[in-house]
């Protein structure tokens, strides 16, 4: 764990803490305790009264285990068990949703896989969100009446949500409850399935989705540590998680900290109240006069399209003021904005660098992952050079803007920009700025993949300083930001 920054990763530590305790390593052995093979056999002698007074059906004995099965060593005081040797395997079903009979005032809750997912941080289910059916679909359906304080557990799309369940309940086909035998900690075996999931999804079967039938879930290995263990064990588990909790919780406080600070710090810059405007400074109407030139010859030389004249900027579209020395421009006036250049599949080498949007970190402008064509691909990419803004035009909200590092393509959802005669970093920090950003968010289109068009982009108002006055705001911009990244 890297404490001075909180950055962790709780997943891992979860795991981590789970293979500890299922090995017999989270907590001490006591000899006092009663082993578990006593208590293996209490449990037998359970399900055996359970079959005799019809509460329970008589089932096919479970396959024993082998060696080869257990995936690691236990205390001597440990028993091997399949989830089936410790509770009753229950599966679900789906009455008939035509039949408004069989839900119509139904009072016995209805759990999926879907509802499960929001309880996923608790060991209780919790989720008021059930739907809920009566005994007329019960007795129509496949599905069963479970008793309180079983285990629930998700067996497809995705295999692995677990809750205890403090009520009555009934489930679809995507679930497998565990209705255990009186002699068992409830909580421990609920942290055992946890552990035990990725072995469950390697025995799934499926192709679109994994799924574990009823059989195979019941035949899931987990250890059973004597009684007053399991409850130590459970216990500590419990203790650990919940500080592992209030850890996330302060990271995630600290991360939203972080990204205030970098906003404001930001929004100053674009307002030109970062650094102190230099009255040596070329003055941004001369720079833009300048760029005017550029453009033309880029035109001249055919290294860019000419294009229509741009409305002028009203008073009513300036966010805010900014100092006497700055322009407000049109992003097309001053970069290369609307002049991608597509490049078709069969002109694509192998070797060449690859971005797409999932290699760009969310917020951050971080480049997680610069991949390399290793075959041909089944789309026009766009061609950038180092240096080059890459503008995320689909759900440009997630703030996905980086600098290119390398030459390479890019997939089409990403827009290669370049400044003319402007310093492309600063160019970045305006497209990351919330006050850009609010002007996006008046140009988006689509409901489920809402984005910005180029030719919308390219009508967006930036703050243009002199340029020297840019390479101090980037530099300042850089100190502060890595500060904030490296602790507050």
């Amino acid at each position: 764990m890297k404490t001075n920054s909180l950055d962790f990763d709780a997943q891992a530590l979860r795991e981590k803490i789970l293979d500890l305790a299922m090995r017999g390593k989270l907590v001490p052995q006591d000899p006092n305790d009663e082993p578990a093979s006593v208590l293996l056999e209490k449990i037998k002698a359970e399900k055996v009264e359970l079959i005799k007074e019809k509460k329970i059906k008589k089932t096919k004995p479970l396959p024993p285990i082998t060696d080869d099965e257990k995936p690691f060593d236990i205390p001597d005081s440990w028993e091997w068990v399949r989830l089936g040797d410790v509770g009753t395997i229950t599966s679900g079903g789906t009455p008939k949703t035509s039949e408004k009979s069989y839900w119509e005032e139904g009072k016995i809750p209805w759990i999926t896989p879907a509802v499960m997912s929001a309880s996923q941080n608790d060991i209780i289910f919790n989720n008021k969100d059930v739907k809920y059916i009566n005994n007329l679909g019960l007795e129509k359906s496949s599905a069963h009446l479970i008793p309180k304080d079983s285990l629930v557990v998700s067996s497809r799309a995705p295999i692995g949500y677990v809750n205890i369940v403090p009520f009555e309940y009934t489930t679809n086909q995507g679930c497998k409850s565990v209705s255990l035998y009186d002699d068992t900690n409830k909580q421990f075996i609920y942290f055992a399935i946890k552990n035990a999931v990725p072995e469950m999804n390697r025995r799934a079967s499926g192709t679109t989705f994994k799924e574990i039938s009823g059989t195979k879930f019941g035949q899931t290995i987990v250890p059973l540590p004597p009684l007053s263990e399991q409850s130590r064990i459970a216990t500590k588990i419990a203790q650990l998680f919940a500080l592992l909790r209030k850890v996330e919780t302060s990271t995630q406080q600290y991360a939203k900290l972080q990204t205030l600070l970098k906003s404001k710090v930001l929004d100053l810059a674009m307002r030109g109240k970062l650094v102190k405007q230099d009255p040596n400074d070329e003055p941004a109407s001369v720079l833009l006069e300048k760029i005017k030139a550029e453009k033309q010859e880029l035109i001249k030389e055919k290294k860019i399209k000419k294009t229509k004249p741009l409305p002028p900027i009203t008073d009513d579209e300036k966010p805010f003021d900014i100092p006497d020395s700055w322009e407000w421009v049109r992003c097309q006036s001053v970069t290369t904005t609307g002049n991608f250049k597509s490049i078709t599949p069969d002109k694509i080498k192998i070797g060449e660098n690859l971005i797409e949007l999932a290699d760009i970190e969310s917020y951050s402008g971080k480049l997680i992952n610069v991949e390399k064509i290793t075959e041909k691909v089944g789309s026009n990419k766009y061609q950038y050079v180092k240096g080059d803004v890459l503008f995320a035009k689909l759900r440009p909200y997630l703030k996905k803007v980086v600098l290119a590092p390398n030459n390479g393509v890019c997939t089409t959802e990403l827009l290669p920009i370049d400044g003319i005669n402007i310093n492309n970093n600063f160019l970045y920090y305006v497209f990351t700025s919330d006050s850009f950003f609010n002007q996006i968010k008046k140009e988006m289109h689509g409901v489920n993949l809402p984005r910005v068009s180029p030719k919308k982009l390219s009508e967006l108002i930036i703050p243009l300083p002199p340029l020297l006055e840019q390479n101090r705001i980037v530099a300042n911009l850089n100190n502060v930001c890595a500060i904030i990244d490296k602790n507050i």
